[in-house]
């Protein structure tokens, strides 16, 4: 395996808040990695300073070994980056398909004068994004969907597309941000499958997840934040047992031992 991202010394500072602070993280490819801790601890300011969507105060960015720091998030995903949010960003007046094809922009060659005229570049580009799109449609298993208009799908459903948008990129990782925020025990298990056959589809994936159980049960590798800081990073087993993790997400007194009746 070989590193596919790659942070060093990442530091991202807010005023005299250090929200993020000597940060080193490495996936490699065909990774499911996962980042925790708990509220406020610095994870999705991380998560911006990889992605472009905010700039590191210091340390640098690698993606397959070329330096991405000071690149734009639009940029940065022409490069093989794909992220999802916290809040879904789907439209909700179109169809799963229409959706979809909208991940496809940064690949197409169409203006607005060949959109209004129809030309034949704007038709080349719709049939494209059309097969490609349906390709994708079916590779996750939304095929029963691809017609309904986003808005009316159930929550968990609406994720699993926001999630197959972003593979229009053509991604070499996949970026997600709390997936599981907000679902039921079942739409979470379900999400838990869908993320990992996408990876054992060739898919190296990092989620940012609140759900202990979800990450646990999904990742192979862990980062754990607390205060801006990495306090420990490795498998699911070495994170479930250091002291560190503990007493962040449960206290001092549980991770010496003591009384907590």
């Amino acid at each position: 395996m070989s590193a596919l991202l790659e942070a060093k010394g990442i530091c991202k500072y807010f005023g005299g808040l250090k929200a993020v602070e000597q940060v080193d993280m490495t996936i490699e490819s065909g990774d499911v990695y996962g980042i925790i801790g708990p509220n406020g601890a610095g994870k999705t300011t991380f998560f911006n300073a990889c992605s472009g969507i905010d700039k590191p105060t210091k340390g640098q960015v690698f993606l397959s070994g070329e330096e991405i720091t000071h690149l734009s998030s639009e940029q940065i995903a022409k490069k093989g980056m794909a992220r999802t949010f916290q809040n879904i960003k789907l439209f909700k007046y179109m169809s799963v398909l229409e959706n979809i094809k909208i991940g496809f922009h940064n690949q197409l060659k169409t203006t607005l004068f060949d959109s209004i005229l129809h030309t034949k570049t704007y038709r080349q580009d719709e049939e494209f994004a059309t097969k490609k799109g349906l390709e994708i449609i079916e590779q996750v298993g939304l095929g029963a969907y691809k017609e309904t208009m986003a808005g009316n799908l159930p929550y968990g459903i609406q994720r699993k597309v926001e999630i197959a948008r972003a593979l229009a990129l053509d991604p070499k990782i996949l970026l997600l941000d709390e997936p599981a925020a907000g679902m039921n025990p079942v739409e979470t298990n379900s999400l838990m499958k869908f993320i990992k056959d996408l990876n054992k589809s060739g898919y190296t994936i990092a989620v940012i997840e609140h759900d202990m159980k979800f990450v646990m049960n999904a990742c192979n590798k862990i980062l754990v934040l607390n205060f801006g800081q990495k306090i420990c990073e490795g498998n699911p087993a070495k994170v479930q047992s250091d002291t560190k993790v503990i007493e962040a997400y449960f206290g001092k007194g549980i991770a010496t031992g003591g009384n907590h009746a």
